[in-house]
């Protein structure tokens, strides 16, 4: 019996596809998959239904964990590049403008057309990855993303620079919604959680380190060697993510697999997940092209949340125009040391992947104590509500201590409470909007980055103006006093999300959606004369 055993696993293992081949081809087969028994008679009428099965090899949720992993890191490496483009160029607006002239208000553009990018690229990316799939989406736009990055180094002047930069953000808005639609094809929500954390302080991280390496790069090389980094970063995403990123969304998997068993056998197959749709590409398109708004508009859950992200982060992307009026004109620091003051929003970010971790400890321990090892995406908010005290903290104190007259190190460590607060209310609404709405992940992240972005892209343009004005104190109050108005909305999804998702057709859709992917194969007995049902997913 064991001399039997090892020799089916061996076999087993011999018939596993190579990784290569799982990123060269969508629609690999292995022996299992074409003797795998599917419901159904192979007719028309009543077709063979496609679905994962235990130890499917081309289940992204089966892949092997270091293969997830690696999937994590990879998506991670090229958001990490986008988010550090997006503010590096705060480092060198001063140069830009001494080079090729115009105010500062216009270079501070360089920045802002950038993320207004991010807002027009998800409802074009997101989409059209649930319609054709993650891999293909991912390379091509971040091979254009890396290729305006390039371009911006050689810019002659003001205009073409900031044409490249408003293009170079709309290409690179992919990874941000759909590198979390990639963890979410493969990872449980028991290992979600721990992925999640790596990958959403990357949208953190990226922005604080931008102005700080940019600062010294451009005050000793030059601003187009700031364009420089940005682009090898991006450029070794791109490299890393063509070897080993293969497709991860399942309904395209299953489509693919379809087509090839339906061509090689003469049989009719059709994804579970196609069962009764009959919908033509075009009519998809304009469905999926317009289901961001959809959920941005009519899901309370997204908007009310987004709206919440938003003025965190366009409050992080404030302090790029206020860190140096508060620090270079009020302090005289010069322009690389003046980028080190964002070491306080990244400590606190450090400090809250410790604590996230252990978040996601506790949230592992109560899903094995549930009894059927399920709980609602609200179990992911706690750490998003001590986030929310956190943020108006940090920003109150950074507001009321960075006049001259009080030692820098105060208000600093003011600013480790807004980076601890925005790195858990990330984690925590990536989370939550992941684990509510999975197969919709990415357009329904499409919505929140969409919002995100728009604040990002506004905050920084009065920023000037506002603190000539109201004064570094009261200036900086205002995004206080913001996120201080909206510290209860995580305390009310926490108390009323799941009777809010059940009015919420998409939250609704998503959770059937996937469970009729993942169907065991004698759950559902399909005849001729009882061809399966399934409600369809529709806008």
């Amino acid at each position: 019996m064991d001399n039997e055993h090892k020799a089916n696993v061996k076999k087993a293992a011999a018939s596993r596809p190579s990784w290569f081949q799982l990123v060269l081809r969508q629609d690999t087969l292995t022996p299992e998959i074409r003797s795998h028994r599917c419901d159904g008679l192979g007719t028309d009428e009543s077709p063979f239904i496609v679905t994962f099965f235990p130890g499917d090899p081309r289940d992204p949720q089966q892949f092997p964990r270091w293969a997830r992993w690696l999937l994590c890191i990879a998506t991670g490496l090229v958001t990490f590049g986008v988010t550090f483009g997006s503010s590096s160029f705060s480092s060198i607006v001063g140069e830009t403008t001494r080079e090729f002239g115009g105010s500062a208000e216009l270079g501070t553009l360089g920045v802002s057309l950038f993320v207004i990018g991010f807002v027009l690229g998800p409802f074009a990316w997101a989409p059209t990855s649930e319609l054709f799939g993650r891999q293909y989406i991912f390379l091509f736009t971040n091979f254009a993303h890396t290729a305006f990055n390039v371009g911006t180094c050689f810019a002659q002047d003001q205009a073409t620079l900031l044409v490249l930069r408003f293009f170079s953000g709309a290409f690179g808005a992919a990874p941000l919604t759909n590198a979390g639609g990639v963890i979410a094809d493969c990872f449980q929500p028991a290992e979600r959680g721990l992925a999640l954390t790596v990958f959403s302080l990357v949208p953190f991280l990226g922005p604080v380190l931008g102005p700080i390496v940019g600062g010294f790069v451009a005050e000793s090389v030059g601003w187009r060697w700031v364009m420089g980094i940005t682009s090898i970063l991006t450029g070794s995403g791109l490299i890393m993510c063509t070897l080993s990123l293969p497709e991860t969304y399942a309904p395209v998997l299953l489509r693919r697999r379809a087509a090839r068993l339906s061509k090689e056998t003469g049989k009719v197959y059709i994804s579970a997940m196609d069962v009764n749709k009959g919908k033509g590409l075009n009519t998809s398109f304009l469905m999926m092209i317009s289901r961001p708004w959809l959920l941005l508009i009519f899901e309370p859950i997204i908007f009310c949340l987004s709206l919440f992200q938003a003025v965190v982060f366009g409050t992080l992307y404030l302090t790029f125009a206020a860190f140096p009026i508060v620090f270079n004109e009020a302090r005289h620091w010069s322009q690389g040391i003046s980028g080190l003051a964002f070491l306080g929003q990244m400590v606190g970010a450090i400090i809250a992947i410790f604590y996230i971790i252990w978040d996601n400890n506790r949230y592992i321990k109560k899903l094995e104590q549930s009894p059927d090892h399920f709980l609602p995406p609200e179990a992911r908010l706690p750490a998003c509500m001590l986030g929310a005290v956190a943020v108006p903290i940090g920003l109150f104190w950074f507001a009321w201590t960075n006049g001259a007259d009080i030692h820098w190190i105060v208000s600093i460590i003011g600013t480790g409470f807004f980076g601890f607060g925005i790195a858990v209310i990330s984690l925590g609404i990536f989370n939550y909007i992941v684990d509510a709405y999975t197969i919709f992940a990415a357009s329904a992240l499409a919505g929140a980055v969409v919002l995100r972005s728009i604040f990002a892209a506004v905050f920084p343009l009065f920023t000037p103006v506002m603190y000539q004005n109201l004064g570094i104190h009261w200036a900086s109050s205002v995004p206080a006093f913001l996120a201080l108005a909206l510290t209860p909305f995580p305390v009310i999804f926490y108390r009323y999300g799941a009777a809010i998702r059940r009015k919420c057709r998409y939250a609704v859709q998503a959770a059937d959606y996937l469970k009729q992917a993942r169907k065991p194969a004698d759950d559902t007995i399909i005849s001729k004369d009882e061809p399966v049902k399934e409600k369809e997913a529709t806008v």
